[in-house]
């Protein structure tokens, strides 16, 4: 296909490789490369014959790409990479520090606005997906209240972060719904309730030789914007049984609106999510941002976006009158 989208991929580990999944399935697109930061004769693509580079070749290769996509980490990787990259190419990421995400996206708005370039930041499930129906939730039903319940799975930047604390060799960390709060919010009967009362944490760590397990286990329940608000229980295996019990990545959650249109009338709107597998379905989002993202650079509609700045119809590899003909 003569126009299709040259897609790269900026980094391997599961994120990079659940786009590798992705990017066949969308004729429209090809990979035109992988970008690492290990030696590239390390990594092997999933399709024989896409070109494996080190990531000090970006700089050089911008006129090969017209989107890149950023699978680095939330917590140290992106918050470099992000701006950096922005200012060189039309990116997506999955940024998923929600505290964060203000300051972050105004590095990334700087640097892409000066080099008339389109970023568009935080895109997965959640920031992604459930932002989008939190906002039409609240938009359709004003008197009311939003909730999110994540899980249960395991989280790709939580277990990122967890893995980075001093000492900790693997890890993995599942998010879990306190099943009580959901029954209550599913009754319409908008409750108050605590980032503790909603969800707690659970934790699987294999230990450096030598470690501390107990400093291991104050960082991690301490950490801002990812534990230190939570019930956390922290568990130490070994690496026979991580790799057992803990190599699958399932996931998902819900969005519950619950409000009312008259005193007489309770209305709940509910969007959820059931995942096999949390990178392949964040990466599947990813890729369907790359080609919106380069349709608004086509369009010069350049700097940060959000999801909330892309139409849906920019997703789909359909024509507006395809789309008005079998989904309207």
């Amino acid at each position: 296909m003569a126009d299709q989208i040259r897609i790269a991929i900026a980094g391997h580990g599961n994120l990079g490789r659940g786009v590798e999944t992705a990017i066949p399935k969308n004729p429209d697109m090809k990979l035109v490369g992988i970008y690492t930061r290990r030696a590239p004769e390390m990594v092997t693509p999933s399709l024989a014959g896409t070109p494996v580079f080190s990531m000090a070749d970006l700089p050089d290769h911008a006129d090969r790409i017209d989107v890149l996509i950023l699978c680095g980490g939330s917590k140290e990787d992106l918050p470099e990479q992000g701006p950096r990259l922005a200012a060189l190419f039309n990116t997506v990421d999955s940024f998923d520090t929600h505290a964060r995400i203000p300051e972050y996206f105004a590095a990334v708005d700087a640097a892409a606005q000066a080099n008339g370039r389109t970023a568009l930041i935080s895109v997965g499930w959640d920031p992604g997906m459930f932002s989008i129906n939190r906002v039409i939730g609240e938009a359709l039903l004003p008197d009311g209240a939003t909730y999110t319940f994540w899980g249960d799975g395991l989280s790709q930047g939580h277990s990122d972060a967890v893995r980075r604390v001093p000492g900790v060799t693997d890890a993995v960390q599942y998010t879990r719904p306190i099943p009580e709060a959901v029954d209550l919010v599913r009754s319409a009967a908008r409750p108050v309730l605590t980032t503790r009362e909603k969800h707690r944490r659970e934790c699987f760590v294999v230990l450096m030789d030598g470690a501390d397990a107990e400093a291991v286990r104050q960082a991690i329940v301490t950490m801002p914007h990812y534990f230190d608000e939570y019930d956390t229980e922290v568990h130490f295996i070994s690496a026979e049984e991580m790799d057992e019990n803990h190599r699958a990545m399932p996931h998902g959650g819900f969005v519950i609106r619950s409000g009312n249109t008259s005193s007489a009338n309770a209305q709940v709107i509910e969007y959820s999510l059931k995942l096999d597998s949390n990178p392949e379905f964040t990466s599947a989002v990813l890729v369907a941002y790359a080609r919106a993202t380069h349709r608004l650079a086509r369009m010069g509609q350049h700097g940060a976006k959000t999801v909330f700045d892309v139409a849906p119809g920019l997703l789909s590899p359909k024509s507006a009158a395809q789309l008005r003909a079998e989904q309207l």
